[in-house]
């Protein structure tokens, strides 16, 4: 049966259109919802009329809907949910989970629409398909994260920050230390210098030069042996 639709219908066609379908589909479900009218040859004047009302119709319709093909695909949603090992969260994101956090954006868009294979059940960055106009199609980004999982971050952050500056504070005072003490050496003994007399900074300079005992008996020790020596030679001669 020929009909044209007053109504968009998935898989079957676009307002306006002209199409086949069979005839108990056309009577039983179609017509009397009035989603379509019967085609023939003493309504064909009234059908052309109405089918440009209805193009034109459609043609501010997918104006619209390009609109919140464009919000949806600028969109993007997070989630939190608790996570063990291997970033398992508790719990999963349904289908259900993601209309409702698009209906708080004001995109009011049907669950059936919404083409998610199977709930998200681990932690990580998504990116589902969403239909909003017959084969017109947006993509959503979706980012599921650990809960609490951006303080505690923020938290590990500050304390390695905190270590890092205490452990530079640190270095720096031990550095600054060992500058100190060095300096305070030098002054010690320059100090113990100027405090000793001019006399006995005289006396050291001499003690410096002179020979030490050792030095004195080993002298007086080979001057006794060449005399012993030449005594003998004369005893000889």
């Amino acid at each position: 049966m020929k009909i044209i639709l007053k109504e968009n219908i998935e898989n079957i066609g676009m307002r306006g259109d002209i199409v086949e379908v069979a005839a108990g589909y056309a009577r039983n479900y179609l017509i009397p919802r009035k989603l379509a009218i019967v085609v023939t040859p003493a309504n064909v004047k009234m059908i052309e009329k109405e089918q440009k009302a209805l193009k034109k119709k459609l043609a501010q319709e997918t104006i619209s809907y390009q609109n919140v093909i464009d919000r949806i695909n600028q969109t993007s949603i997070s989630f939190e949910r608790k996570a063990g090992e291997k970033d398992v969260i508790f719990g999963s994101v349904s289908v259900t989970d993601i209309k409702e956090a698009l209906d708080k954006l004001g995109l009011e868009i049907e669950k059936r629409k919404i083409l998610l294979e199977e709930p998200i059940k681990r932690l990580g960055n998504y990116t589902i398909t969403i239909k909003v106009f017959h084969e017109q199609q947006a993509e959503l980004r979706i980012e599921v994260k650990k809960e609490g999982g951006e303080e505690t971050e923020k938290m590990g952050i500050e304390a390695e920050e905190k270590k890092e500056m205490e452990s530079a504070e640190e270095k720096r005072k031990q550095e600054t230390k060992e500058e100190e003490v060095v300096p305070e050496e030098t002054e010690k003994k320059e100090s113990k210098r100027e405090d000793e007399p001019e006399e006995d900074r005289g006396e050291k300079k001499e003690e410096e030069g002179r020979p030490t005992k050792k030095e004195e008996t080993g002298e007086e020790e080979v001057r006794g042996s060449s005399e012993d020596k030449k005594e003998e030679k004369k005893e000889n001669k």
